[in-house]
C-alpha cells in the first residue's frame, strides 16, 4: 500500500512534527554521536548509517536523552522506569547517569546477557521477568514507586529523538532515494519517516522487519493493529525487533511510511556476516535487517542511492562467533 493512500492518519492528534525533531536535535547534541554515512564498495549505491557506533551501541540514546530532557525537575528527582529488550534500557540508563536521573529497567529474562550487564553497568536497577510479564510488571512498579514511565517507542519525545537520524541522513546525502529503517516497536521508523516526509517527500522510507516477527507488515497490510503472540515474535534472532507496534507508532507509519518489507532469518544472518567481513562493522541482527532487506529486495526499490540504518551493535559475543564461523 502506498503512503499517499494512507494520509488520513495525519489527522491523529499525537503525531510528532518536524519542529519536534529539530528541537530534539538540540537536546541530544553532545550525548548522542552524529554518526557518519559510510559508502559500501561491496553494494553499489548503498550507504550505511552506523548507529551501532553510539556510546551505548544503538540509536536508542537519541530518544532516551530527549525524553529525559523534557521531564520536570520533580519527575527527574523521583526517577523513571522503562521496559526493554535491551537497547532502550541501556540508553535510558546511560542518559539517566549523564543527566542525574535514577533509572529502573524491566527486562525479559531471555534478553542477551551482554545487554543486561551493560544496563546495570550504567547504574540502572534491572528487574528480570518472563517476557509475558514485561509490561504488567512495569506498570505495577509505576504505581508502587511513583516513577515516570519512559517507554521504548510509544512516546512522542522518544519518537522525536529517534527522528534526528533522519535529519542527519538528509543533510549528508542530498540525492538519497531510499532510506531503509528497522521496525520493531516503530519508534525509529516513525521518527525518520516524519522527517523525510516533511523535508524530502520524494524519498522513499522503507521499513524492514523479520518475517518471523512480521506483525508490523501484517498490521499495515490489514489497516489495523494485528497482535502477534510472544511465542511468534520471539522466534527471530533479531531480539531488538520482537516488540509490537503501539497505536501511536502504527498511526505514524500508516501516515508516513512508504512500504514495509520482511526478511528471512538466513538473510539476517548473512547480512551480519557481510557487515563484519566487508563493512568491518559489528552489527547485531536487529540492526542488520536493513542490509538484508536491501540485498534481498534491491530490484524492488527506487533507483538511486539508498541508506541502510544500522540500528545497533549490541550482539552477544557467542552469537557473533556463531554467525561468523
Amino acid at each position: 500500500m502506498s503512503r499517499a493512500a494512507r494520509t488520513p492518519a495525519e489527522d491523529h492528534p499525537d503525531l510528532i512534527t518536524l519542529d519536534d525533531v529539530r528541537a530534539a536535535a538540540g537536546r541530544v547534541a553532545g550525548l548522542a554521536v552524529r554518526t557518519p554515512l559510510l559508502p559500501c564498495l561491496w553494494a553499489d549505491q548503498l550507504w550505511l548509517k552506523p548507529e551501532s557506533l553510539q556510546p551505548v551501541g544503538s540509536f536508542k540514546v537519541r530518544g532516551a536523552v530527549n525524553a529525559l530532557s523534557c521531564l520536570s525537575e520533580a519527575e527527574r528527582a523521583a526517577g523513571v522506569i522503562t521496559h526493554s529488550s535491551g537497547n532502550h534500557g541501556q540508553a535510558l540508563a546511560y542518559a539517566g547517569r549523564e543527566l542525574g536521573v535514577p533509572v529502573t529497567v524491566v527486562m525479559p529474562d531471555v534478553a542477551p546477557e551482554v545487554k543486561i550487564r551493560a544496563t546495570r553497568g550504567y547504574g540502572a536497577e534491572v528487574i528480570l521477568v518472563p517476557p509475558a510479564r514485561r509490561l504488567s510488571r512495569t506498570h505495577e512498579l509505576v504505581a508502587e514507586r511513583g516513577l515516570t514511565l519512559v517507554p521504548p517507542f510509544d512516546h512522542p519525545a522518544v519518537i522525536a529523538g529517534q527522528g534526528t537520524v533522519g535529519l542527519e541522513i538528509l543533510a549528508d546525502l542530498a540525492d538519497v532515494a531510499t532510506v531503509l529503517v528497522p521496525v520493531g516497536g516503530g519508534g525509529l521508523s516513525s521518527g525518520v519517516a516524519t522527517v523525510v516526509r516533511a523535508l524530502a517527500p520524494q524519498v522513499s522510507v522503507v521499513g524492514v522487519e523479520p518475517a518471523l516477527a512480521g506483525d508490523a507488515a501484517d498490521s499495515l497490510a490489514a489497516g489495523e493493529l494485528r497482535e502477534w503472540t510472544n511465542e511468534q515474535r520471539y522466534r527471530t534472532i533479531a531480539d531488538g525487533l520482537r516488540t509490537s507496534l503501539s497505536p501511536l507508532t502504527f498511526a505514524h507509519l500508516t501516515a508516513r511510511l512508504d512500504r514495509i518489507i520482511t526478511v528471512s532469518e538466513d538473510e539476517i544472518r548473512a547480512a551480519v556476516r557481510t557487515l563484519a567481513y566487508s563493512g568491518r562493522l559489528v552489527v547485531e541482527p536487529s540492526g542488520a535487517v536493513t542490509v538484508a532487506g536491501y540485498l534481498a529486495h534491491r530490484d524492488e526499490l527506487p533507483p538511486g542511492p539508498a541508506v541502510a540504518v544500522l540500528s545497533g551493535g549490541n550482539i552477544a559475543p557467542e552469537l557473533l562467533i556463531e554467525l561468523l564461523t
